[in-house]
């Protein structure tokens, strides 16, 4: 009983603030990994759809989603997670209805491929009477989700404009490359844009590049062949960052330039860490929000805590003075 209690004083406490921490999250995951000893009364099932590895973030995601399916399943015999991911957004629709009608799920995480196509599927999943948990991605239509995860997409693209203005405090041309048209691109974008209102930055361009490294060659070569003169680079993700980087250096142009990427990729902190000019500074977002997300459902059959609300990761500016802090290299991203 006083287990349960420290828990749920723990919740309640994060929801004390409308932002929550890095630093509160981290304290309830490890609350949750030292209380989970086999407390689940009776057999309950999460769903956990995500998409497919198709980028570093991706990947990283991916590796914390398994690795916190395999830590509370060990802690919990009660407790069974079935983790499904997707290519697709008409993919994730059909793991949906497969989580629903053969497992059975108690509880839905899902962070969607796509926000407007899996609005629906989650919409029904939730009128099942499931427990629904949405990552990242945010839905077309607010209210469906019990529980929302996130990083601070708005902070991040206020962070990545405050650096910009920052450094071009003279004015200057910029680009910025975006990721696929979901609710936390348009958060980002649209912070990016109003942190720059009054500045005498200009904004050449922007483009979707797909959070993918191929698709940010290929739209920076564009950029680069239009525009003769950039000064700066908003790539809202690091794998677009690395694209940028090649198509930067391919044309010979990394003197005239920096590039802002976003995401905390190590290979990205690395450069940061020692102090490359293309690249010197990036954002945070982490992609070990899925084992919060995981962790915060599981409190919710585990204790019965009421965790509804919203879970706000923040996005701190990584600088070679604290690259160090958020540099992992054995991580996937």
């Amino acid at each position: 009983m006083a287990q349960k209690q420290a828990v749920r004083a723990l919740v309640n406490h994060m929801k004390t603030s409308r932002l929550r921490t890095r630093s509160q999250l981290l304290a309830l995951t490890l609350g949750l990994i030292i209380l989970g000893v086999g407390s689940v009364a009776n057999a309950q099932t999460i769903g956990v759809s995500i998409p497919a590895a198709t980028h570093g973030w991706a990947g990283g995601l991916n590796f914390h989603a398994e690795a916190t399916k395999q830590r509370l399943e060990a802690a919990n015999p009660g407790l069974r997670i079935v983790l499904l991911t997707a290519n697709s957004a008409s993919e994730q629709a059909n793991d949906l209805e497969d989580l629903l009608a053969i497992h059975h799920i108690d509880a839905l995480v899902v962070l969607p491929f796509e926000s407007a196509p899996l609005t629906g599927p989650v919409r029904n999943v939730k009128r099942q009477g499931v427990f629904v948990t949405v990552v990242d991605r945010g839905l077309s239509e607010a209210g469906i989700e019990d529980v929302y995860v996130a990083g601070n997409n708005a902070e991040m693209g206020r962070v990545s404009a405050q650096y910009i203005k920052q450094s071009l405090s003279d004015g200057g041309d910029i680009v910025v490359l975006r990721g696929i048209p979901t609710v936390i691109d348009e958060q980002r974008f649209d912070a990016f844009m109003a942190e720059l209102e009054g500045s005498n930055i200009k904004v050449l361009d922007n483009k979707y590049a797909n959070w993918n490294r191929d698709d940010g060659f290929t739209v920076m070569q564009d950029f680069l062949a239009r525009f003769p003169k950039i000064d700066a680079v908003w790539a809202q993700d690091d794998d677009i960052a690395i694209g940028v980087i090649q198509a930067v250096r391919q044309a010979r142009r990394q003197d005239e330039l920096f590039i802002v990427g976003g995401g905390g990729m190590k290979e990205i902190v690395k450069r940061v860490m020692d102090g490359d000019r293309l690249t010197p500074v990036d954002v945070l977002y982490p992609p070990s929000m899925i084992a919060t997300a995981m962790e915060l459902t599981a409190l919710k059959f585990l204790f019965n805590v009421p965790i509804s609300g919203r879970y706000i990761l923040g996005s701190p500016l990584i600088t070679q003075e604290n690259a160090a802090e958020y540099y992992f290299p054995d991580s996937p991203f």
